[in-house]
């Protein structure tokens, strides 16, 4: 199953992709040792997860994700190729590349105040752009992260504003095109590993499955093999 994880730029996705990887063992200590003291050398030590994915020297300096990367994971029902793609709008030709190759999304949203309403302002949100693109290509099935749990307002960890990001988001998602069916919110703290393979002591009003278990859950989508093909051809 190939998975490609989109989001505004800052909302954490390489981050929570990284340390979801390392969490599953994709990642040795000894590799993630490395990522840490060499991200505290650049004075970017909250970035060492995001730099399981985040090769590029460009990228590690900026603190953004510049190319499509792409890691292997098993869970207990599933083995997926997970494509984590830029999500500054100057590089959405590297994201669609990505998104041409997936059959699901993981849309990370940040919960931090503010942050969350950038991404889905009218005609200018790249998360609205983002979930219109994964639709257009043909996704069903759309797990969303909601991350920084830990930096909601006015307390931690608020159930709140996780309801007011999944009414919102949700709504939109439908006129989309999505069904609510085939939609998975999950509340997570990419940094500090909240939910992400163990439900979360300081979220105890979340009752739901973690990211884990929600991407374990997608069902494989029915291959086209009667259909034209298509591939994505760049760089000509």
């Amino acid at each position: 199953l190939s998975l490609v994880v989109m989001g505004n730029v800052d909302s954490g996705k390489s981050t929570t992709v990284g340390h979801l990887l390392y969490k599953v063992g994709c990642v040795d200590e000894q590799t993630m040792q490395k990522h840490a003291v060499m991200a505290a050398e650049y004075g970017k030590a909250s970035f060492k997860y995001a730099w399981i994915m985040d090769k590029l020297r460009q990228e590690r300096e900026r603190g953004l994700s510049v190319e499509c990367s792409s890691m292997r994971m098993e869970t207990l029902h599933r083995v997926l190729s997970i494509n984590d793609c830029p999500g500054h709008r100057d590089f959405v030709k590297n994201l669609i590349t990505g998104a041409t190759h997936a059959d699901a999304a993981l849309l990370v949203v940040s919960a931090a105040v503010g942050e969350f309403e950038q991404g889905v302002v009218r005609d200018r949100g790249v998360t609205r752009n983002h979930a219109l693109l994964a639709f257009s290509y043909g996704m069903k099935h759309l797990v969303v992260a909601v991350n920084k749990m830990d930096q909601t307002a006015p307390a931690p960890h608020a159930e709140a504003r996780f309801n007011e990001i999944k009414k919102e988001l949700g709504h939109y998602l439908k006129k989309v095109g999505f069904h609510e069916d085939k939609v998975v919110f999950v509340p997570v703290s990419g940094f500090y590993g909240d939910n992400l393979l163990a439900r979360s002591s300081a979220m105890p009003w979340y009752s739901g499955p973690t990211l884990l278990e929600a991407l374990d859950g997608i069902e494989p989508p029915v291959r086209l093999t009667d259909k034209p093909l298509r591939i994505p051809v760049q760089q000509v």
